[in-house]
């Protein structure tokens, strides 16, 4: 065990094994960063709570490696009977999509947060990582150096020194009262009961809603991988929040009408009020808060849990950059790219609550799948073309198919993966784009047109490329590791593309 005078150090400590805590564990891990993984709980969160991951956030979990198990383990949202008296409304929770070869996944995948977080966990194992439960921060301390934090384990007191301190902690975050943050919004009177249980005699096919009920709403939400069913039920202003086993079944069978249900003890079971709130920072000095600890959202729409999960997602490359060398003033990108979105996450969130006060359709868009989300104004972004197109520098990076001659057909999302930036010259010059840019850590792939008959890495034979970026012959586009477009820039600025590496990375083409 470690002392006071001669602390353990690790180059992270991450505060809370969350979605928002493991996702961060998971990119720290493959780029070979040092971090410890603490969580104040005993045991694993073991409730659905949030129960949908958004297409953005499966792009993501693919990138990681994650995505495959989360399918086999998830389903897409069953359509949504609402029902108000013998009248039955059926709908679809979103709109109804196709994959292309730009967005492969349109679909949001429904599966309970404990099986998410659960997945995520056996991936950290395999990459020899583990959270250590049952530790609780109970205070640091900062200077120009790192951070000086003290925990409480099941064997006692610890200190550990780390270079960055990351709080992933909730709602409630420890990290965020600790560094006099405020957390501005909104607290609603809506509070809800919240629990899994199984229930018998009920289809497993929809989404059951009770909007008219008489004392409040009621839904059951069957969840995947099993026989459970997710129940929320409103409370009246000022209710007892009872969650005896006896009135979360009285309540079922009163709201739904459906007195033959047979209802088995809940696994878990809450309550939640209904918030909105936003921290004013996401840093201080060499602090950070992610996921709920920066932002709470109503449970409408879907938004708070992937918009934590790309949150660690957005910091994680920065953190692993800046410990190899890159300037600091890229982690303050990281409040400046995320608090935004979770801005507009928390307006699309209420939007979606307010629709269902008024019993209107809460379809959910494109918006609430977070393809569109984007870092235009970032300083990270360069969109130096004359003419861009549609998509632009700070967009989200499309996938495209092309043919690699070894390989065959290839998708471009493989190429991405990995903790690297990318670069794609189109119809560029191979060997000169390759010799300047190839020794350093970026992936560089020379990509001829259809037509072309140059000699490149990979071939754009349908044209998705070109068409999913709005490129033109002699144009290069740097990806960032997060997926997003940092700069598009005719090759002849390739200039401007060893000045942006230089500055942000502190390293360059030859």
């Amino acid at each position: 065990m470690s002392n006071r005078h001669n602390p353990e150090t690790t180059e992270v400590l991450i505060v809370g094994a969350g979605a928002a805590g493991l996702v961060l564990a998971l990119d720290l891990a493959r780029r070979g960063v040092q971090f410890r993984l603490v969580e104040k709980l005993e045991a694993p969160f073991a409730g659905s709570r949030g129960k949908g991951l958004q297409p953005r956030s499966m792009e993501i979990f693919e990138d990681l490696g994650v995505l495959g198990d989360l399918l086999a383990s998830g389903n897409p949202y069953p359509p949504v009977h609402s029902y108000d008296g013998s009248q039955v409304k059926v709908s679809a929770i979103s709109q109804a999509r196709s994959p292309t070869p730009a967005e492969p996944h349109v679909i949001p995948l429904m599966l309970p947060q404990w099986r998410t977080e659960e997945i995520l966990r056996a991936h950290l194992q395999a990459a020899g990582h583990a959270p250590e439960f049952g530790v609780e921060l109970t205070g640091f301390a900062q200077d120009a150096d790192g951070v000086t934090a003290s925990l409480n384990t099941r064997t006692g007191e610890q200190q550990i020194r780390a270079r960055f301190l990351i709080g992933c902690d909730g709602g409630r975050s420890f990290v965020r009262r600790a560094l006099d943050i405020s957390f501005p919004g909104e607290s609603t009177s809506q509070r809800a009961i919240v629990a899994d249980l199984r229930v018998d005699k009920l289809s497993r096919d929809a989404w059951h809603q009770w909007p008219k009920a008489e004392g409040g709403h009621l839904a059951l939400c069957p969840l995947p991988g099993g026989d459970t069913f997710q129940m929320t039920a409103a409370l009246a202003e000022g209710e007892e929040a009872d969650l005896s086993d006896e009135n979360i079944h009285a309540l079922i069978r009163q709201r739904s009408g459906l007195a033959d249900l047979v209802l088995h003890p809940p696994l878990w079971r809450s309550v939640f009020g209904v918030s909105a709130r936003l921290a004013e920072r996401y840093r201080v000095g060499r602090v950070f808060i992610t996921g709920d600890a920066a932002h709470i959202h109503p449970p409408t729409g879907g938004q708070g849990l992937n918009t934590s999960i790309q949150d660690a997602y957005n910091l994680g490359w920065k953190l692993a950059a800046v410990l190899h060398g890159a300037p600091d003033a890229l982690l303050d990108t990281y409040e400046a790219e995320r608090r935004p979105i979770a801005a507009d996450m928390l307006r699309l969130s209420m939007g979606y609550l307010k629709a269902m006060q008024e019993n209107r359709p809460m379809q959910r868009g494109r918006d609430a799948q977070q393809l569109d989300l984007a870092y235009r104004d970032s300083v990270l972004t360069q969109e130096l073309r004359a003419a861009p197109g549609d998509l632009r520098a700070g967009d989200r990076a499309p996938d495209a198919r092309l043919h690699d001659p070894q390989d065959g057909v290839v998708r471009l999302f493989d190429i991405l993966k990995g903790p690297h930036f990318t670069l794609l010259a189109y119809q560029s010059e191979a060997p000169e784009i390759h010799h300047r840019f190839n020794a350093i850590d970026i992936a560089v792939k020379t990509v001829r047109a259809a037509d072309a008959e140059r000699v490149a890495d990979l071939a754009d034979v349908d044209n998705h490329l070109r068409d999913a970026y709005g490129l033109r012959a002699g144009q290069l586009v740097l990806v960032r590791p997060d997926a997003y477009v940092a700069l598009i820039a005719d090759a002849r600025d390739s200039e401007a593309l060893a000045r942006y590496l230089t500055h942000w990375l502190g390293t360059q083409g030859n």
